[in-house]
């Protein structure tokens, strides 16, 4: 099997967006394309939407995870870019404090990433749905509204 060299737009992307999601909502909204699509097939569990679409859909939902996931850094992060070089899967684990209550939050996540033109096309999250009580995301989901 021939064996396409991942873009080095997709690893500048992966680590861009583990190092700004929670932090720079604005600066991690520029990673992406204005048609990108966000999925968290895991999500509806939660009382929260399985797809995003679009620029001003991010922002509507991730503009609030900043105030209650305080602190979230990643570790143990493993990049696995695929055979085509656009798309690679990340293995990371995630803590945080929740807010509000000082919550302590821990959360192993997969995530996809698919890249075109220098910017996020797709990105796909899996995680734990039981890893945070469903309160938190109704309340943020509440502020979305």
């Amino acid at each position: 099997m021939d064996r396409t060299s991942p873009s080095p737009d997709l690893i500048r992307l992966m680590d861009a967006h583990l190092a700004l999601i929670a932090t720079d909502v604005e600066g991690w909204l520029a990673l992406f394309a204005d048609d990108a699509v966000v999925e968290f097939p895991y999500a509806p569990s939660l009382g929260t939407p399985s797809r995003l679409e679009g620029i001003e859909a991010l922002r509507a939902y991730f503009a609030p995870i900043t105030q209650h996931f305080q602190g979230l850094t990643f570790t143990n992060v493993r990049r696995y870019p695929g055979v085509d070089g656009q798309t690679g899967w990340l293995e990371v684990h995630g803590t945080a404090t929740l807010q509000p209550g000082n919550i302590p939050y821990a959360q192993d996540y997969v995530m996809r990433m698919q890249v075109r033109d220098g910017r996020i096309v797709h990105y796909r999250e899996y995680w734990n749905p039981l890893a945070v009580s469903r309160g938190t995301f109704e309340s943020i989901g509440k502020e979305q509204s």
